[in-house]
């Protein structure tokens, strides 16, 4: 009988893939005027006497820390949902001929991850750190909801107005550049198995990765 279950990507399948490429060189896209220590320096600000600063994350901070966690809670954030809408990435897992699409928080619905509290130890280089490799956007402010109570978070989400914004892509668009962009950090489709696995680790199945994971897995098979 044959196996029904949706096809999945797996390691073998990220291998018809080159795992990275030497750096093509800068973004192609108009410059962006952003200053990573200024906006540092404004999320602060926000903060009261002695207040953490929590960072929600949603994709690959899950699974690759930038920043020392103190304490990390489940969480939920409503009014924002994963969407590959930031593009596009020609350099760090894409390139010029073969351009990848960034996953961010687009407007609606809500979206489950995880809260992580910064270490106070540092905080101001590592949060100059996390902007720097993040897309050049500044985090906006969301109340996440955890079994311990609501937390004041900033969250990477995407800004409709940014010139990199590209959410009207179908999902067969963005499946057919997460099937085919690498870059000097690596390509598209390690970064979106590393995601879901992480995520139903979690005990969370995102229906819109699901349906990502499974086109993708669809194209590197036929390869």
């Amino acid at each position: 009988m044959k196996n029904l279950s949706p096809p999945r990507l797996t390691p073998d399948l990220v291998a018809r893939l080159p795992c990275s490429i030497p750096d093509p060189g800068p973004m192609n896209r108009p410059k962006v005027e952003f200053c990573p220590v200024k906006t540092s320096e404004r999320v602060l600000g926000r903060l009261g006497a002695g207040e953490p600063l929590w960072v929600f994350a949603f994709g690959s901070i899950l699974w690759k820390r930038r920043f020392a966690v103190e304490e990390e809670r489940a969480a939920r954030v409503r009014g924002w949902h994963r969407k590959f809408c930031l593009g596009p990435d020609t350099r760090y897992r894409g390139n010029p001929e073969a351009p990848g699409v960034m996953l961010s928080m687009d407007r609606g619905g809500q979206c489950a991850g995880k809260v992580l509290r910064m270490a106070d130890d540092g905080r101001e280089a590592a949060l100059v750190h996390l902007l720097e490799n993040e897309p050049p956007i500044p985090p906006a402010w969301v109340t996440a909801q955890t079994p311990e109570g609501p937390v004041r978070a900033i969250a990477f989400v995407v800004d409709k107005r940014f010139v990199g914004y590209c959410g009207d892509l179908c999902d067969a668009e963005v499946a057919d550049r997460l099937a085919s962009a690498v870059g000097m950090w690596g390509n598209m489709a390690e970064y979106l198995m590393n995601t879901v696995r992480h995520l139903e680790e979690m005990g969370i199945n995102d229906s819109y990765l699901a349906r990502m994971e499974r086109m993708v897995a669809e194209r590197l098979a036929s390869r």
